[in-house]
C-alpha cells in the first residue's frame, strides 16, 4: 500500500484525537446524570443498528457477483431497494407516528433481520424480496429512531441544546468509528477466516437482533399524532399540506434531498473516479479514511452545535459551497493534469488530489448530519414528524434510482 494512504489517514486521526481531547469547557455542555444515561442508551442502540447497516454495505454488490448475476439484473436489485423505500417510505413513516416509534425501531430490526436472511438464497425472486424489506428498513432507520429520540428528549423534560450533543455523537460513532469496525469486521469475516460473503450479513443479523433487545426492554413508546380519527390518507394530506404551507420546512426538504443526492452519488463513482484505467487501489482502507473525515466533521459539528451564538443555518451555506467545490475537482484536474493512459499500476497524481478532495467532502457530511438533524428538530412539527421525513426521502430516491438505471452511460 503506498506511503499516501498511509499518511492521510494518519493526518486525519491526529486531527480528530486532537479535536477530541482538546475540547475545553466552551465545547462542552453541562448536562445531568439522568440526560448522560438517556444519551448513553440511545447512543448504545443506534451503534447497534448502524453496524447491522454498516455491516452489510460493503458486500452486497459482491454477494450479487457470486451468485452469478451480471450488473443489469445487479442494478435492478439496487433500484428495487431504493424503490422500495420511496414507496412504503411514507407508509411506514404515517405508521411510526400513529402507532408508536418504539414499535417502527423494533419493525426496523425485524425486517433487516429477514432481508438478511434472504441473502443466503441464490434465487432472484427471493433476493428481491430482500432487497424490498431492506428499502422499507431503510426509511424506518432515517426517521423513526430520530422522531424518538427527539419525542422522548423533549417529553422527559431535557433542554433544547442537550438534543445536540446526542445528534453530533450518534454521527460520531454510528457514521464515522462504527463504520470503520464494520468494514475491518466484515474483512475479518470474508477474508480473514474465510466465511463467505454472507457472514457479513448473519453478523449484522445478531447486532440487530441485540439492539431490538435493548429497546424492548428499556425504551418507552412515545407518538405523533394518534388520533383514531385519522387514517394514513389524511395524515399524508396533512403533512403536505403543512410542506406546501410552510416554506422553511419545504426548504429543508429539498435541502436535504439534494445534498443526500449528491452524497449517494458520490457513494457509487467514487471508485471510478479515482481508477479510471483500472488503477489498483485498497478500497477498503480509503473507505475507512474516508469514514474518519466524516468522525473529524462530526467532531466539529459537536463544537459548532454547542454554542448558542452560532447559527446552523449561518455556517450550513459555507459547507455547501465547500462540498460543491470539492466535488467539482475530478472535472478539475480532468482539465489541468494530463490524464495518464496507462493501464492499472497505483494511483495518479490526479487521484491522489482526488482523494483529498473526497475528504473534505466527507469531512462536510459528518457536519451535515448532526447538523439537518438539528433544524429537523427545530422546524418538523411533531405530530407528522415521521411522515414529513419520509416524505423528504422522495425525491431523493427518485434522483438515485435514475443515478443508478444511468450510471453506466457514465462510467463507461
Amino acid at each position: 500500500m503506498e506511503l499516501f494512504y498511509y499518511m492521510v489517514f494518519g493526518a486525519l486521526g491526529t486531527v480528530v484525537a486532537a479535536l477530541e481531547f482538546s475540547k475545553s469547557n466552551k465545547d462542552r455542555v453541562n448536562t445531568s446524570a439522568a440526560f448522560n444515561s438517556f444519551k448513553n442508551n440511545y447512543l448504545l442502540v443506534y451503534s447497534l443498528m448502524m453496524a447491522g447497516d454498516w455491516l452489510q454495505g460493503p458486500y452486497v454488490y459482491y454477494l450479487y457477483t457470486t451468485y452469478g448475476f451480471g450488473k443489469g439484473e445487479i442494478g435492478q436489485l439496487f433500484i428495487a431497494g431504493f424503490g422500495s423505500s420511496m414507496l412504503f417510505g411514507t407508509i411506514v413513516g404515517s405508521l411510526a407516528d400513529k402507532q408508536g416509534r418504539k414499535r417502527a425501531c423494533v419493525t426496523y430490526c425485524i425486517t433487516y433481520i429477514l432481508s438478511c436472511i434472504t441473502k443466503h438464497s441464490p434465487q432472484y425472486k427471493v433476493l428481491m424480496v430482500g432487497r424490498i424489506l431492506g428499502g422499507i428498513a431503510t426509511s424506518l432507520l432515517f426517521s423513526a429512531f430520530e422522531s424518538w429520540l427527539v419525542a422522548e428528549h423533549f417529553k422527559r423534560g431535557f433542554d433544547q441544546q442537550w438534543l445536540s450533543l446526542t445528534f453530533s455523537k450518534a454521527i460520531f460513532l454510528g457514521n464515522g468509528l462504527v463504520a470503520i469496525l464494520s468494514g475491518l469486521f466484515g474483512n475479518l469475516l470474508v477474508d480473514t477466516l474465510s466465511l463467505g460473503p454472507v457472514s457479513p450479513f448473519d453478523a449484522a443479523a445478531i447486532f440487530l437482533a441485540i439492539g431490538m433487545a435493548v429497546i424492548l426492554s428499556s425504551w418507552t413508546e412515545n407518538y405523533g399524532d394518534s388520533s383514531e380519527s385519522k387514517d394514513l390518507l389524511t395524515q399524508f394530506k396533512g403533512a403536505a399540506v403543512t410542506i406546501a404551507s410552510d416554506e422553511k420546512i419545504a426548504l429543508l426538504g429539498a435541502i436535504q434531498s439534494l445534498f443526500e443526492g449528491s452524497m449517494y452519488t458520490f457513494v457509487f463513482l467514487w471508485t471510478p473516479a479515482l481508477s479510471p484505467n483500472d488503477e489498483e487501489i485498497p478500497h477498503g482502507f480509503i473507505f475507512a479514511t474516508f469514514m474518519l473525515a466524516s468522525m473529524l466533521g462530526s467532531s466539529i459539528a459537536s463544537r459548532l452545535l454547542a454554542r448558542n451564538s452560532t447559527r446552523v443555518e449561518s455556517y450550513m451555506q459555507i459547507i455547501f459551497v465547500i462540498s460543491s467545490a470539492s466535488l467539482l475537482l475530478p472535472i478539475l484536474t480532468n482539465f489541468l493534469v494530463t490524464p495518464s493512459k496507462v493501464k492499472g499500476g497505483g494511483i495518479t497524481f490526479a487521484g491522489c488530489l482526488q482523494v483529498l478532495g473526497f475528504c473534505t467532502f466527507e469531512a462536510c457530511v459528518g457536519i451535515f448530519w448532526p447538523s439537518i438533524m438539528k433544524m429537523r428538530s427545530q422546524y418538523i412539527p411533531e405530530e407528522a414528524r415521521s411522515t414529513i421525513m419520509n416524505f423528504f426521502r422522495i425525491p431523493l430516491n427518485i434522483f438515485v434510482c435514475i443515478v443508478l438505471y444511468n450510471v453506466r452511460y457514465w462510467i463507461s
